[in-house]
């Protein structure tokens, strides 16, 4: 499997809140890259592109990170770290970027699908879901971008935990004790529950 997308970003030789404004009023997003290596470096990117490839890639995705330095490229493998919003503007404000190691497993939240109708719920349950996102450990490139529940085999009083839960090859849960992902619940016991609130 190889890396299919390629990011450029050009190095900043500032760094701060003034020449941070100054970046973001040329329309590119000020960031820091991340490396590998333990070295940091600022740099620069134009808005549009770099949007465009984190709708696609999302944090869970490695890319190529190529950072021109006065017309000297360099390639890294990297993730979205930290992406920071407009407070209300569609727009980015920072991002950093992590340089991996494609032979070493990463730690990364991944985001939950919860897909079909739980067998269950048509028995007349409730379908709760606790979890957007769990946390994975997995070399880059083995990393999910979602992971997909199917509730449809659900009964009532079933659940999903993250002992439980179905990962690809390669991929473990990070977690320091069991926690539900998915319930179904009887809707006797829930309507109980409320009437005994209610009493007290």
């Amino acid at each position: 499997m190889s890396i299919e997308k390629t990011l450029s970003v050009q190095k900043r030789e500032e760094s701060g809140k003034g020449p941070a404004g100054r970046t973001r009023a040329q329309g590119l997003v000020p960031g820091v890259f991340y490396a590998a290596d333990g070295k940091n470096i600022a740099v620069q990117v134009p808005s549009l592109p770099v949007e465009k490839l984190y709708g696609e890639m999302g944090r869970t995705s490695v890319f190529n990170l190529e950072i021109d330095d006065k017309g000297s490229k360099t390639v890294y493998p990297a993730l979205f770290w930290q992406v920071q919003m407009h407070p209300y503007k569609k727009e980015f404000t920072h991002i950093d970027f992590y340089g991996v190691d494609l032979d070493k497993e990463v730690k990364v939240d991944v985001p939950v699908e919860y897909v079909g109708v739980s067998r269950g719920v048509k028995l007349g349950g409730i379908m709760e879901t606790y979890r957007e996102v769990v946390r994975l450990s997995a070399k880059p490139m083995d990393m999910p971008a979602k992971i997909t529940i199917d509730v449809t085999d659900m009964d009532i009083n079933s659940s999903v935990t993250i002992e439980t839960l179905p990962l690809p090859a390669n991929v473990s849960a990070v977690y320091d004790q069991n926690y539900a992902l998915v319930s179904i619940i009887d809707k006797s016991k829930v309507k109980g529950d409320d009437a005994e609130g209610e009493e007290a």
